[in-house]
């Protein structure tokens, strides 16, 4: 076996302050190139305009037909909701029947 003799790497420094970074910021030139997007080389063709708008529309109506759905569907838990309620009550109505029958009959 090799031995190797382990270095000892410096601390960390500490981060700078927010001050230090907004002086670092506000010190840079305007064309500094970490601030400044890139220009697009080209813009984009007729066609792919065109495919962009209607790739846009579809995902418009896929979007309007996904609330739509979700309205529908909150509806239909609120009368489902209801319904169950119905049920319950019916139901309890009928224990309450069925014990008062079988008092009778006993």
């Amino acid at each position: 076996m090799s031995s190797k003799a382990k270095r000892v790497l410096p601390t960390r420094p500490e981060p700078p302050s927010v001050e230090q970074i907004l002086a670092d910021v506000r010190g840079t030139h305007p064309t500094d190139p970490v601030f400044l997007l890139p220009a697009e080389p080209h813009g984009p063709s007729p066609g792919e305009q065109e495919a962009a708008a209607e790739e846009r529309e579809r995902l418009y109506r896929q979007s309007r037909s996904y609330v739509e759905m979700n309205q529908r569907l909150q509806e239909s838990r609120e009368r489902l909701r209801e319904r169950r309620e119905e049920l319950r009550r019916a139901g309890a109505a009928l224990e309450r029947g069925i014990w008062e029958m079988r008092q009778k009959a006993f």
